[in-house]
């Protein structure tokens, strides 16, 4: 009789615990969320290539689609075609140059997209300007260059798209693991109003980030390891409702692949979220190489109603297509 108790004690117990994990993480009674998605624009609006292979030192400019619009990632003519298109936010890369300023680049070296060889600290602003970044670009193994002598004077500065569009939100990203450039971006950031740090986000390495945010600690920013700790510390208390303190005013970039196993997923997770000034961005895949929701069969695996963060490489085919689904 003693053991029939004691096994109903605990049954009960893991019932009661059931019951409580299902109402408090489920979706049915949380807040309705009515908002837009949020689309960010990976590099402004560039040409995309195939994933098939693709490893670190992969010439992307080399293995593109055939092109289907004139715009070179991160240029302002991208980036303005991507807010035009409704990108809310655009994403950037950024190298420190020869004389100090922050150059709007990607690659690790030029020899890919450009006409010359040789780093971004090689060169100074000016003579980045004589560069030619549509230079490496084709469809069909070589046999064109479809933007070769379109490209010059191109790569923008840090400094010109801000000013190019005063009210656009940008994630930035160090590319660097070097904790200096945090510091020197850090620098440059502070010279800049709250309302206009209000608009950005900075990711990238542990380093450089602990080093910018050791500056700015008011800044949103994201790495690795603040990205990490948030989701351990929440994957072990946040059935409980718990927010951990190492997810307050950050950005999350949740991998498709993953997303369903946080607690919450999606309304009541992302409105947890919202409630300590984090930013939820969903990327497509396993989040392994910048993958993103750019083609209208890509939305069909999003959550019913999903109202967070979207990653997308095409903003011009799934913004328009979003207005759509939002109208029927």
């Amino acid at each position: 009789m003693r053991k029939l108790k004691r096994w109903k004690k605990i049954i009960l117990f893991f019932l009661v615990l059931f019951v409580f994990l299902f109402v408090n993480n489920t979706s049915l009674f949380t807040k309705d969320r009515d908002a837009e998605p949020l689309l960010l624009a990976h590099r402004g609006l560039g040409q995309t290539f195939s994933m098939e292979g693709i490893q670190a030192d992969t010439c992307t400019a080399s293995r593109i689609y055939v092109p289907e619009h004139a715009y070179l990632e991160n240029t302002i003519p991208s980036m303005k075609a991507a807010f035009e298109a409704g990108a809310d936010i655009v994403e950037l890369d950024i190298k420190p140059t020869k004389d100090g300023q922050f150059a709007v680049f990607h690659d690790w070296t030029l020899e890919c997209r450009t006409n010359v060889e040789g780093s971004v600290k090689d060169y100074t602003m000016e003579q980045l300007k004589n560069i030619d970044i549509g230079y490496g670009y084709t469809a069909d193994q070589g046999a064109t260059y479809p933007f070769r002598g379109k490209g010059v004077g191109l790569i923008p500065s840090l400094d010109e798209v801000l000013e190019a569009f005063p009210d656009g939100s940008f994630l930035i990203h160090i590319k660097s693991t070097d904790p200096e450039e945090g510091k020197l971006l850090a620098e440059y950031l502070s010279g800049l109003p709250m309302k206009r740090l209000s608009q950005l986000t900075v990711y990238g390495d542990d380093e450089p980030i602990q080093a910018l945010k050791s500056q700015l600690p008011s800044l949103r920013v994201m790495s690795m390891g603040t990205l990490k700790s948030c989701l351990a510390s929440y994957a072990g208390a946040g059935w409980s409702g718990y927010l951990p303190s190492v997810c307050r005013n950050t950005q999350l970039h949740i991998p498709e692949k993953y997303a369903r196993y946080l607690w919450g997923w999606p309304d009541k997770f992302l409105n947890r979220m919202d409630s300590i000034n984090t930013r939820v961005i969903l990327v497509a895949g396993d989040g392994g190489w910048s993958e993103g929701f750019d083609s209208v069969s890509d939305l069909e695996r999003l959550p019913e109603g999903y109202s967070g963060g979207i990653w997308t490489n095409r903003v011009d085919v799934i913004a328009p297509e979003l207005t759509i689904k939002k109208n029927e």
